[in-house]
């Protein structure tokens, strides 16, 4: 197991267990400093993680080995959490193969499958193509604005919900943050989002707005700039709350 140290606003290691113990025991980090490790909810005092080690008497503990790396001051700064645009693609590719399911199920029970079968009856007869296409279109319509909701509400309420994260980008463990690496409302989800609308008018936009991912600074696609938000590597838990509270004043907790 590997934990982080928590000391005077800074987030320090990861540092092996076993270190930290010996560390406990020859002064070297007081019981008061914070640790958090994969699987706590919040930052919790060294003493509260490891009771049965009992330090021995300092005054005040000495600086940690150099093996430390300061908090940034919002999960933007962390470049390497940016999850890249073949991660992304991943996700992408995984959440439509989840969508095809509901969006089969509302295009037969929206006519979908009687326009398309009526669509390849008048290509037989020899109609025309561009009116054979129009009137397929029309048939088509509920359903293919059904397909486009489902995908939308789909988004938005995965990536607005404690996960943060649709079943593709958990499966290739993603989340989606704001700016400082906090959750996003259901709001900024659904703005986020509100691009996939477009698919039933331009199907190029989508492909834009990925396309991005690949060359902006943040690794942030078009809807992501819109909406200020990021595409972290990490499922939710995975990593460290944001850093303690630099003055003490609330032993134990951790400042959100």
């Amino acid at each position: 197991m590997e934990v982080w140290i928590g000391r005077d606003g800074e987030r320090l290691g990861p540092y092996k267990e076993a270190d930290i113990r010996q560390w406990l025991r020859s002064g070297q980090v007081s019981p008061d400093d914070l640790g958090w490790y994969e699987g706590l909810a919040d930052w919790q005092p060294l003493s509260v993680l490891f009771p049965d080690e009992k330090p021995a008497v300092a005054s005040t503990a000495p600086p940690l080995p150099q093996r430390t790396a300061s908090t940034p001051a919002s999960a933007s700064e962390a470049a390497a959490d940016y999850a890249g645009f073949w991660q992304r693609f991943g996700a992408w590719v995984i959440d439509l193969i989840v969508l095809i399911v509901p969006s089969i199920i509302a295009f037969y029970a929206l006519g979908g499958l009687d326009a398309y079968k009526h669509f390849l009856e008048q290509i037989q007869a020899g109609a025309d193509m561009a009116t054979a296409m129009r009137e397929y279109a029309l048939s088509a319509q509920s359903s293919s604005v059904a397909t486009v909701v489902i995908g939308f509400v789909y988004y938005t309420l995965f990536e607005g919900s404690k996960w943060q994260a649709t079943p593709g980008k958990l499966a290739l463990r993603l989340r989606v943050t704001d700016l400082d690496g906090r959750r996003l409302s259901l709001g900024r989800a659904a703005a986020r989002n509100a691009v996939r609308l477009t698919n039933i008018i331009i199907w190029l936009i989508p492909f834009v707005c990925y396309l991005a991912v690949a060359w902006t600074q943040r690794k942030q696609g078009l809807h992501d700039l819109v909406a200020s938000t990021l595409v972290l590597n990490g499922r939710v838990g995975e990593q460290p709350p944001q850093r303690p509270q630099a003055d003490g004043s609330h032993h134990g907790s951790f400042d959100a």
